[in-house]
């Protein structure tokens, strides 16, 4: 494999941002290359809107226009929202290491307790066992500091699991009782609603185990991820786009982010030039990165040329699921798209690789539609996919009046003509990071 069909391999994978990014190095490293246009870069004086005069008059006089623009309302919601704008979500560490600075502690006890918020993972618990952060340190002095966080807002963090993180916020409960700590040790019975067999183990009685089980129900098993969902937001940019025009479904690739590149005219003339043998190692050069240049734009271009056949051929295969919803997704392999597209596999893959597209249903990766079938029953078969069934689930918990059990959901899919046994419910409900009819 030559150099320049590896580079044209690896454009095939990047996502459209990595791409840019890309385009940018190849251009500060080949002269010969030149961006046309870039539709992600807005002139200073697009960006500037004119002024009106209204305006004018404002600036140049004393008037601050508060009757006019909307007054002190007006000014209070533009700071509003650029305050809102300029702020970010704050982490798990930045909140307790905010609690601590207001706690009267001396100095070595404060740096146990932020070495112990920085080794917190997004749950609150250690990534690390203490000790082995504080091998040279006292015992007692580190108990001390972890009593400490785990008593800060949110309680609970600073613990090796969510079984002692719930047994510290029972004991910073105002009226703790014993048997709740207990009853910890027999989440099993009281998920599966044996109060009567947790009564005898614990010695009370039922009432008793159901009022335990209310109270664990108000505490958080994870007391981290409040702020860990808020925190680890990622953004997307599609690729490509799937809009409806006209009852018709087209789809748009997504050329705001990659800039027209061409041949830098200069570097053209010099190539058409007859130049004498002297000046051979510069007519080279020249010529070397003309090559190179024009490689790297035709490669981009069958980059975006396969995207789009690739996403063309799914939308036929998916058309249901780009006009009905995510619950009619159908079964879906790479050799099936290969096949229709006459390509190998590994190129659907790589196609597929980091790539989003856009629909009326959301944003979703492009890997997102390649899902195994999954048994069914009548005339349609198997036209059910693994993430189509798992869609279904998910309506299903939804807008259930009551909690399904994972058997009674495979009941209803059964009804449905999809077979699948209660313990497959089980597992595609976990990978929803759905709970159990008790949990819910």
């Amino acid at each position: 494999m030559n150099a320049q069909l590896f580079q044209s391999i690896k454009l095939m994978e990047l996502p459209i941002m990595e791409l840019r990014e890309k385009i940018e190095e190849v251009i500060e490293q080949n002269p010969a290359l030149e961006v046309i246009n870039d539709p992600a870069t807005v002139s200073l004086d697009a960006a500037v809107s004119p002024q009106r005069e209204e305006d004018d008059y404002f600036e140049t006089t004393s008037d601050s226009g508060f009757l006019r623009k909307g007054g002190s309302e007006a000014s209070d919601a533009q700071r509003s929202f650029i305050e809102g704008v300029l702020s970010r979500p704050q982490t798990l560490q930045e909140y307790l290491l905010w609690q601590l600075q207001l706690q009267p502690v001396d100095d070595e006890m404060r740096t146990i307790c932020e070495t112990l918020i920085q080794n917190l993972d997004e749950d609150g618990f250690h990534k690390e066992a203490p000790e082995s952060l504080f091998k040279s340190g006292s015992p007692v002095q580190l108990a001390q500091a972890i009593t400490l966080v785990q008593t800060l807002d949110p309680p609970g963090t600073c613990t090796s699991g969510y079984r002692e993180s719930l047994k510290v916020q029972i004991n910073l409960l105002p009226e703790a009782e014993p048997g709740i700590i207990q009853a910890l040790d027999h989440l099993d019975l009281l998920e599966k609603e044996k109060f009567s067999e947790a009564a005898k183990i614990l010695d009370c009685t039922a009432e008793d185990v159901e009022y335990y089980l209310d109270v664990i129900k108000q505490l958080s098993p994870f007391p981290g991820r409040r702020f860990a969902s808020s925190a680890d937001v990622r953004f997307v940019v599609p690729d490509i786009q799937v809009i409806k025009k006209e009852d018709e479904l087209v789809i748009v690739l997504n050329e705001e982010e990659i800039p027209v590149l061409g041949i830098n005219p200069f570097f053209m003339k010099l190539a058409e030039n007859e130049t004498s043998g002297e000046d051979k190692p510069a007519r080279d050069f020249v010529k070397e990165n003309i090559k190179e240049a024009r490689w790297f734009i035709q490669s981009i271009n069958q980059r975006n040329h396969t995207l789009l056949r690739v996403a063309r051929a799914i939308l036929e295969f998916q058309r249901p699921f780009f006009i009905d919803g995510p619950k009619y997704l159908a079964p879906l392999t790479l050799r099936d798209i290969a096949q229709e597209l006459g390509v190998h596999e590994t190129t659907i893959s790589r196609t597929a690789h980091g790539k989003y597209i856009q629909t009326e249903w959301g944003i979703f990766e492009l890997r997102h539609f390649f899902s195994n079938s999954v048994s069914g029953t009548g005339a349609d078969g198997s036209r059910y996919s693994k993430t189509g069934v798992k869609e279904i689930i998910k309506e299903l918990i939804s807008g259930e009046e009551q909690n399904y059990s994972d058997n009674e959901i495979s009941e209803l899919l059964s009804k449905r003509g999809i077979s699948i046994a209660r313990r497959t419910v089980t597992k595609y409900r976990k990978e929803l990071e759905l709970g159990s009819s008790f949990t819910r």
